[in-house]
């Protein structure tokens, strides 16, 4: 059957290599969260946050000093803004009014009155009220395209963009775990966001294999394979296209934006890059497994993989 498309690479015969490495990713992530955990900010533990406005350009060495002389030790603060005049520090446990202010003075002290901050606190019962909802965020966000895809495909695309979307949150996850960097609630924000865009680039793909499902007949599993081969190669440009123009934007955001959105946007970078990747060599193939197990009007088998 002639699809008028150049099939430079074939995906679907070379599904388990893809399938050994997303396995292994996922071990090794989850080797990590299970001896490690994540690094929580103090959106997830009980902590404070305060950002200070100084209004003069301030060196970390100096911040830092500050606080020690204020009584507060192993505290890392990071100063950014336009011209480096604010100052960012999380303290792991919850400071009392009187320790801030003693903070606060210590900064007025050394850069007058209109030194300002902002102090969030977290208790450690909102951290696991928080912790609670993010979980079920993510399940409800899953549960809810479980359901449209099957609404407007069938079952087994369902199936095979659930488990690949959530392979791709997981990804996030498991990076952020590995290589220690912090979870917060803008990272949440980052991973749902991930989910979102993840099943734009299945839908995209299951819809021409569904078209081109619709317009062929299929004698073996073989002209099948070939099938989905050719849909996901139709659909190649598009797809990469719509990922470069978030991609290229996130990239930025990393490079330029502040200290407080980097871990933002890597967690984007992370979760567009394994949505585009899981949406060809996870989604696209689970489907064709699940399909070869149909019992329809002819017997099919899987072709073999390498």
């Amino acid at each position: 059957m002639n699809y008028n498309t150049k099939i430079r690479y074939d995906f679907i015969k070379n599904r388990n290599k893809f399938f050994a490495f997303s396995i292994g990713l996922t071990v090794l992530g989850l080797l990590s969260l299970l001896f490690f955990n994540l690094n929580y900010g103090v959106d997830f533990k009980a902590g404070t946050n305060m950002d200070i406005s100084v209004g003069k350009a301030v060196k970390q060495e100096d911040a830092k000093q500050l606080l020690t002389d204020a009584g507060v030790e192993d505290v890392n603060p990071v100063v950014g803004g336009a011209g480096n005049e604010r100052v960012s520090a999380r303290f792991d446990e919850v400071l009392d009014q009187k320790k801030i202010t003693e903070i606060q003075d210590k900064f007025k002290a050394k850069y007058g009155d209109q030194v300002s901050a902002e102090v969030n606190v977290v208790s450690p019962d909102m951290a696991q009220e928080l912790g609670l909802k993010t979980i079920y965020a993510v399940v409800i966000a899953s549960l809810a395209i479980m359901i449209y895809v099957m609404i407007r495909f069938e079952w087994r695309f369902a199936v095979a963009a659930n488990i690949a979307i959530l392979y791709d949150a997981f990804v996030v996850v498991a990076l952020f775990s590995i290589f220690r960097l912090e979870v917060d609630l803008p990272f949440i924000a980052a991973v749902l966001t991930t989910i979102g865009y993840s099943i734009n680039d299945k839908i995209v793909i299951f819809d021409r294999i569904r078209e081109n499902l619709r317009f062929g007949k299929f004698k073996n599993q073989e002209q099948l394979a070939e099938m989905v081969n050719a849909s996901i190669w139709q659909t190649m440009a598009r797809n990469i296209y719509t990922v470069l123009a978030v991609l290229v934007i996130a990239v930025c955001l990393f490079i330029f934006g502040g200290e407080p959105i980097k871990l933002f946007a890597l967690a984007k970078i992370i979760g567009l890059t394994s949505g585009a990747y899981s949406s060809i060599c996870i989604a696209s193939p689970l489907w064709l497994m699940m399909k070869a197990r149909q019992k329809p009007k002819a017997a099919i088998k899987a072709p073999a993989a390498k």
